[in-house]
């Protein structure tokens, strides 16, 4: 399955934040062993760096961006996906720009903790446990 994942799933993983962790690593594993195709936007990569840099050092946080993209491809934010963003039925600006950088890029599924942010996607949605239970995993 094809899927992009909301950036408080990443931070769930990179942040070791309790009790999120646990399904959100496992994605992560499933990714690494391309039982499934990861997608992250282009504007959580970014989210990442700089909630990381203020942690970490620039090293470092820079290190855990290329073991993201060795795991994750990255979901592009063009003009055409800010108007559809614009236009979308989320009221969440960013979270707008997910779901149409993982429609672009293909993905058939977001997943987020933040479901209910996610309510007028045309994509569907799953928190990280239903997604885990949707994969059968």
């Amino acid at each position: 399955m094809k899927a992009i994942l909301d950036t408080n799933v990443v931070l769930d993983v990179l942040l070791d934040r309790k009790p999120f962790v646990e399904p959100a690593s496992r994605i992560f594993a499933l990714a690494e062993q391309s039982a499934i195709e990861g997608f992250l936007c282009a504007t959580t990569v970014t989210t990442v760096n700089y909630l990381l840099r203020d942690s970490l050092s620039t090293a470092k946080a820079r290190d855990t961006l290329w073991k993201l993209l060795n795991l994750f491809e990255v979901a592009v934010v063009n003009r055409p996906v800010i108007e559809r963003a614009l236009r979308s039925g989320i009221t969440d600006f960013e979270d707008a720009v997910i779901e149409e950088s993982g429609r672009v890029a293909g993905a058939e599924c977001i997943v987020s903790r933040n479901t209910k942010d996610f309510r007028r996607a045309s994509l569907k949605v799953f928190d990280p446990i239903e997604f885990l239970l949707q994969l059968g995993k």
